[in-house]
């Protein structure tokens, strides 16, 4: 065996990856992010998660144990502006705060973000907070979700679910189905936006039918995580 000489590209200092932390048994966020983000030259590395096949607030609280170890499974040579938690309901449940320093605990990452976090930080960037939710999920999942929100200075008294627990319904629940919720909540004069909670729930092809049809914007887990990344990885 001959021995060769190599050398070394610079990595581009333009181009910051950032880290994405994605459920097992999510389908959904991946293919909706390589979209979002197709016209960007910063790549994103994703590791997953383990969690469970139903959403409950147990399966959901389960995941602050598998988070470190999620987080050390990301590409260690550069450090991160900004990773990414995929799960609005876990974060309502194990809270924002301690989501970012179970990942920074074993990631270098300046800042964590998660939907919960981001959809907060872009209602403020909009200027709404009395919003429409629209949930797949279960009211034990549903009922820490508004609270956190509430929390963080945004009300959903007006909401609606589907109902369902199992990720691979949620996942296959249909574009016309959600376009159609979203409007009805939406409707409800005392709403000014809505949101639609749940990565894996397929939204992107939702929101701009539903924000021309309402007046009003509307907002989903996966674009506000998208959209928040993106601010917080070209902030200076």
């Amino acid at each position: 065996m001959s021995y060769l000489p190599y050398i070394l590209d610079e990595d581009d200092p333009n181009a910051t990856p950032m880290g994405l932390i994605v459920l097992q048994t999510d389908e959904t966020i991946e293919p909706e992010f390589s979209a979002y983000f197709s016209d960007m030259a910063c790549p994103i590395y994703v590791s997953r998660i383990p969690s469970g096949e139903s959403v409950t607030t147990d399966s959901l609280s389960e995941m602050k144990m598998a988070l470190p170890a999620a987080a050390d499974l990301l590409p260690k040579a550069r450090p991160y502006r900004v990773v990414g938690y995929g799960c609005t309901s876990a974060s309502s449940v194990i809270g924002s705060d301690q989501v970012e320093r179970l990942v920074q605990s074993t990631c270098n990452a300046a800042v964590v973000t998660n939907p919960l976090r981001a959809a907060s930080a872009n209602a403020a960037h909009l200027g709404v907070a009395r919003f429409a939710l629209l949930s797949p999920y279960i009211e034990e999942v549903n009922e820490p979700l508004r609270r956190a929100f509430a929390e963080n200075g945004v009300s959903m008294d007006v909401f609606g679910s589907f109902g369902e627990a199992e990720e691979s319904k949620v996942v296959r629940i249909s574009r016309q189905s959600v376009v159609d919720a979203a409007l009805k909540l939406g409707a409800d004069s005392q709403v000014e936006a809505v949101f639609i909670s749940c990565t894996n729930l397929r939204t992107f092809d939702v929101i701009p039918e539903v924000q021309e049809r309402l007046g009003k914007p509307v907002l989903s887990s996966n674009q506000s995580l998208a959209w928040h990344m993106r601010q917080l990885n070209s902030a200076k």
